[in-house]
């Protein structure tokens, strides 16, 4: 993350569906802005985590498709993470992504390439779409949650064994938690040392 204000740090949403949701549709939370104000924008997101997205063929459709997607999957993040309904138009929109062909698996090590040279931003979409179907369909666990300090609430992805993950990332909000818990046992320390001098 890199906010107008202070020094970039690591944040690991937990999924790529709310990675993407964070390249504008979350991005105020984290002090962001819009990330994929281009076609290009969209098609260098998408070829750092997709193979054989080619930057280059990615339209100013295709960038409106992402963004009415990521505005939704944003929404819908949050709804989970607030534990309140989800807007039926974003949870039509989810669906409607989702319903389109997605990346076909492939082993590599073959000599020959199965199906299309390239993947299509439709279908990338559908990928993340269907990440997030996986995700936000499963209502057994708890997982999408808000980062526990009070000045952040970034929206996040519990994938640790436990469940028990609190914070965005453990070098930013972590990290400030545990110096404010350290000074506050050291005052009191000393509180009670000087009540019993007195």
């Amino acid at each position: 993350m890199r906010p107008a204000q202070g020094a970039a740090w690591f944040f690991d949403a937990g999924s790529e569906s709310l990675d993407f949701a964070y390249t504008g549709g979350l991005a105020g939370a984290a002090g962001q802005g819009e990330r994929l104000r281009t076609p290009h924008d969209l098609g260098s997101w998408l070829a750092e985590r997709v193979d054989r997205v080619d930057p280059a063929e990615v339209t100013d459709r295709d960038l409106a498709d992402a963004r009415g997607l990521r505005d939704a999957l944003a929404r819908l993040f949050t709804a989970r993470a607030d534990d309140t309904g989800p807007d039926p138009d974003d949870v039509d929109t989810l669906n409607l992504f989702a319903a389109m062909p997605d990346i076909p698996p492939a082993l590599g090590g073959g000599r020959r390439q199965a199906g299309a040279g390239r993947i299509r931003v439709g279908q990338a979409l559908s990928s993340l779409a269907r990440d997030a179907v996986a995700i936000l369909g499963d209502r057994s666990e708890p997982r999408v949650r808000r980062c526990d300090a009070d000045d952040c609430r970034l929206v996040f992805r519990d994938e640790s064994r436990t469940n028990n993950r609190r914070w965005c990332a453990m070098e930013r909000c972590g990290n400030r938690a545990k110096v404010r818990a350290h000074r506050e046992r050291a005052a009191m320390r000393r509180h009670q040392q000087r009540e019993a001098l007195s």
